[in-house]
């Protein structure tokens, strides 16, 4: 359908106020990055316990990432982002408060709550754009998080270098109040598509249940050690709760997530897809700042300060900004099946770059903006491949879902890239430090989990026409909710 030209300005500015959604649940996520060193000393703790400070993020995001896109099928997707907005900045407001480690767990737990924005902002996008602007809007807001992640790093090493640390949480709190006021103005609303559905408690419980263990143990079996009771105990617990929970959702009427759904091969394999794309992403991103702040006396270590490290990678995120709309004409051009494809390739290319050119600073920032711009093609494709294999009332908890993904191939990556890099070391003036064999190492492996995901897309099948009912179903721009500031 034709867009009135009243509606295009309004539209801008839809996109424009989910885009900074994204970047703002990405600056939540890597805030904490310059800090890390100093933890301990910050919070009076242990390195081990100051950890916990980023665990505690991954785990709450991987159980409400799928409750909260469930909850936005049934309560209206407006309505869970401005509900996102609040734990973001009471969670902020906690950590720039916080005298100790057990404060800033918690405010990092509430921000982790947040963390749903983004496949929420991706699931409107659906609803209330229309079908001409879909796949463009859907790339842009995709790749956000990355977007965040890289402009976010050396704004967050600035201030932590030149100010207090707490300025990072007053700032971060700033933005969600940033975030919540726009989607008040520029966000209209549109009908909840599973409206009367009931929540299934059982199924979140269960899912909870089964997330936090699978991804304590895939975070933290190196330092609790692999063969740990610990460790075992945890790989059990997930084994027997995520089998029941499976079992019951798929008995279960109104699920929290439909299994029936997810196991449709174009799904399924978009699913599987996205855990290698974050295995691979989340490998550069752990390599790359580390070959860049190593001392120079490794003999393959560059010197570089953090805010320096940071600067080198800034271009990283620009190329995810300018490539997502490139991506997006792909996608409306060849089919997000394409787009995937050649974002696996294009990241995979990137590692090839670092291995080749890893020796310079330049070298790192090229082979780091290759690696961003095969992730802004492949995190723009995902959510299309998703929305457009299943029903409009399952839009929100299958986007919530494919996160779930994505987050965990990096928690998978993060795992073993870092007993990777922790088991191959070399020492030089007195210190330890990770050798040139295993950061080599940690490039293959992206690259190889790259190339596996492009293997994965390649199978997934098109989209058949006995199913019309799957192909979008976007309409014109609904008219500005009551809410909504007169543009």
């Amino acid at each position: 359908m034709q867009q009135s030209p009243t509606a295009s300005p309004r539209t801008g500015k839809v996109i424009a106020t989910l885009a900074l959604a994204g970047v703002a649940a990405a600056v939540m996520q890597t805030l904490v990055t310059p800090l890390l060193p100093d933890l301990p000393d910050i919070l009076r703790t242990s390195a081990s316990n100051s950890a916990w400070v980023v665990t505690a993020t991954l785990l709450v995001a991987g159980v409400s990432v799928p409750i909260s896109g469930r909850l936005g099928d049934m309560l209206g997707k407006r309505r869970m982002l401005l509900a996102c907005c609040l734990p973001l900045i009471i969670g902020s407001v906690v950590c720039a408060l916080a005298g100790g480690v057990v404060q800033m767990v918690v405010g990092r737990g509430l921000q982790g709550v947040g963390m749903g924005m983004i496949p929420l902002g991706i699931a409107l996008l659906r609803d209330i754009l229309p079908a001409q602007k879909l796949s463009s809007s859907i790339a842009l807001v995709s790749a956000s998080m990355g977007i965040g992640g890289g402009i976010g790093l050396p704004v967050s090493a600035a201030v932590a270098q030149y100010t207090s640390w707490r300025f990072l949480f007053w700032g971060s709190a700033a933005l969600a109040g940033c975030v919540a006021v726009l989607i008040v103005a520029f966000v209209p609303d549109a009908p909840a598509a599973a409206k009367g559905q009931r929540f299934d408690v059982v199924g979140a419980l269960g899912l909870a249940a089964g997330l936090v263990s699978l991804l304590l143990f895939v975070s933290k079996g190196s330092d609790w050690g692999w063969g740990s009771a610990t460790v075992l105990g945890l790989i059990a617990t997930t084994v027997v709760v995520l089998a029941a929970w499976g079992w019951f959702e798929w008995r279960t009427t109104d699920p929290l997530v439909d299994l029936r759904t997810t196991v449709r091969p174009r799904v399924l394999l978009t699913n599987l897809a996205s855990v290698a794309i974050g295995f691979g992403m989340y490998a550069g991103m752990l390599v790359v700042p580390q070959l860049l702040q190593l001392p120079a006396a490794t003999g393959y270590g560059l010197g570089r300060s953090m805010l320096a490290a940071g600067l080198w990678m800034l271009p990283g995120g620009l190329v995810m900004m300018a490539v997502s709309p490139l991506g997006g004409r792909l996608s409306n051009a060849r089919g997000p099946k394409v787009t995937l494809v050649c974002g696996a390739l294009v990241l995979a290319a990137g590692y090839g770059v670092a291995l080749l050119f890893s020796g310079t600073a330049a070298g790192l920032m090229a082979a780091f903006m290759v690696i961003n711009g095969g992730v802004a093609l492949a995190y723009g494709a995902m959510p299309a491949l998703i929305m457009s294999a299943v029903p409009v009332t399952e839009s929100g908890a299958a986007n919530g879902f494919n996160a779930l993904m994505r987050s965990l191939g990096t928690a998978v990556g993060a795992a073993v890239v870092g007993v990777v890099l922790a088991r191959t070391t070399t020492t030089a003036g007195g210190s330890t430090f990770t050798s040139e064999a295993g950061f080599c190492t940690g490039l293959l492996l992206g690259g190889g989990f790259a190339l596996l995901s492009g293997a994965i897309a390649a199978l997934i099948p098109a989209l058949g026409p006995q199913r019309p009912e799957l192909r979008d179903q976007s309409g014109p721009m609904p008219e500005a909710a009551p809410t909504s500031v007169s543009t």
